[in-house]
């Protein structure tokens, strides 16, 4: 990894000023032994919070997963369109899907729509990178099928709130699959686009491709 500091979504000076001094004191307060510490101190960033740093829970070496990933092109798919959004396109040539807008139907037989978008992609999923920020019910499902044979390279989890969110990160966390989560009800888009975007980050240090 590169020791220079890299932001490819900061796309004027001032922009890129923030972001390098937002950088610099979540390195002071956190720490910078390696890549869980910039996906801690970006996490924080995102949330200006430097306390959602002790919460990250990192399984299954996902910093490998994810660059590997990235450099098969695998897809990314996350459970809303904000997420989405804030995932960066530049820098690798994963195409990043919102799994709603895999739905067919508008029949979901009672179950959330990202909740049955994943269980209807099914197979799909196996090599994909999966980003969940917003719905605990969708990680249940997905934590599901993954204990039914699917298997995604990456996982990122951390949705937020008081039903299923802590509880179903915690089941992520048992599973044998490479996974980034927090612990507890916080979370968030922010958290799951910031973890995401830092391996992104890394990636193309290693890979020294930005458009």
């Amino acid at each position: 990894m590169s020791s220079n500091y890299t932001d490819i979504g900061a796309d004027t000076p001032e922009g890129y000023a923030i972001s390098r001094t937002s950088r610099e004191l979540a390195r002071k307060t956190i720490g910078d032994a390696g890549p869980l510490d910039r996906i801690r101190q970006r996490c924080s960033i995102a949330v200006g919070d430097f306390a959602m740093a002790d919460l990250m829970r990192f399984q299954g070496d996902p910093v490998r997963a994810g660059l590997n990933a990235l450099q098969e092109g695998a897809p990314i798919y996350t459970d809303i369109r904000m997420v989405q959004t804030g995932i960066q396109k530049k820098g690798h040539k994963s195409q990043v899907s919102c799994i709603l807008d895999t739905l067919s139907s508008p029949d979901t037989g009672g179950k959330t729509r990202t909740s049955a978008a994943l269980m209807s992609l099914g197979e799909h999923l196996s090599g994909s990178i999966v980003v969940i920020g917003n719905a605990p019910s969708a990680l249940l499902v997905l934590c599901d099928l993954i204990q039914k044979g699917i298997k995604p390279a990456l996982v990122i989890g951390t949705p937020v709130g008081f039903v299923n969110a802590a509880e179903s990160k915690e089941l992520l966390r048992t599973l044998d699959i490479p996974s980034i989560s927090n612990e507890g009800t916080r979370g968030g888009t922010p958290v799951a686009v910031a973890a995401m975007n830092e391996i992104i980050t890394m990636f193309v240090e290693v890979s020294g491709t930005v458009g």
